[in-house]
């Protein structure tokens, strides 16, 4: 069932860190300039100390970043659920969804479909892929509007929500692809939010530090959004138990490299997202 997921693999994106010069290495030349007399052509030399430069780009960073076999497109839903209601929204779920899942007139797939066990609660989570891309995502929309059981599926569950999100995401080239695996898991979805222009840094550096986080299989798949919260990475885990975890993550600090791409990505952060554990609705 499409509803468990992963397997490890993928290709990895060569490039080199970013480095930024300490200010304080800075401060004796500081001192030389302010006596010089040729001072437009001195400010700009220390004007272009303080820039970091960056390789020019003829394309879109998602058109570098994603994977271009796959063509895939990706919806991460979440839905706030009153919590009265979760047990009742949890059954049509899985009567319903699985039937768009299973129907090969819709080019979709239900990768993943979850309830928050620690995080928000009373919440489920959604994975859906959408194989070829925007138009997929199009004739399943135009598709679905014209299904009777999917139109009562929605009125009903209208009646269960407290609100509810989506964002369009594509998947990481390097990062592994979302397939069935066996069960039972625990997945743990970690959202981070990117400082606008750094999702080639992010993408440099985590197509290095996969490679420490690929021993116990809990690579489950790695996104980064393109329509809804811009600058915004999703990287998704699956572990046996809480105990697995915990040991897998231990583990890969002793790993020589792991550290300094940990701190090098927490300087391109604006904030995290609170990490949500789940748990698999069927």
């Amino acid at each position: 069932m499409a509803a468990r997921v992963l397997r490890a693999g993928g290709a990895a994106l060569a490039s080199g860190f970013l480095r930024r010069a300490s200010p304080g290495s800075l401060l004796p030349g500081l001192r030389k300039l302010t006596s010089s007399d040729n001072r437009p052509r001195e400010d700009s030399w220390l004007k272009s100390l303080f820039v970091r430069k960056v390789d020019p780009r003829k394309d879109a960073h998602s058109n570098l970043l994603a994977k271009k076999e796959t063509s895939s497109l990706y919806k991460l839903q979440f839905h706030n659920v009153k919590p009265e209601c979760l047990e009742a929204y949890n059954k049509i779920c899985q009567e319903v969804l699985p039937r768009i899942h299973e129907d090969k007139h819709y080019p979709c797939t239900l990768v993943g479909t979850w309830n928050t066990w620690y995080g928000e609660q009373d919440q489920a989570v959604h994975l859906w892929r959408y194989e070829g891309g925007y138009p997929a995502l199009t004739e399943v929309m135009n598709k679905l509007r014209e299904n009777q059981e999917f139109s009562e599926f929605r009125k009903a569950r209208s009646n269960m929500l407290l609100s509810r999100k989506n964002q369009l995401l594509l998947e990481f080239s390097f990062w592994n692809e979302p397939i069935p695996r066996s069960g039972p898991n625990i997945y743990e979805l970690r959202s981070y939010q990117l400082r606008p222009g750094t999702m080639i840094e992010w993408g440099n550096y985590w197509a290095r530090a996969i490679r420490f986080r690929q021993d116990g299989n809990e690579a489950v798949g790695g996104f980064f959004s393109q329509i809804g919260q811009l600058y915004m990475v999703h990287h998704l885990w699956a572990y046996k138990d809480l105990q697995t975890r915990e040991d897998i993550r231990n583990a890969a600090w002793h790993k020589h490299g792991w550290e300094e791409l940990v701190y090098y990505t927490g300087n391109i952060l604006i904030g995290i997202k609170p990490f949500i554990l789940l748990i698999s609705l069927f």
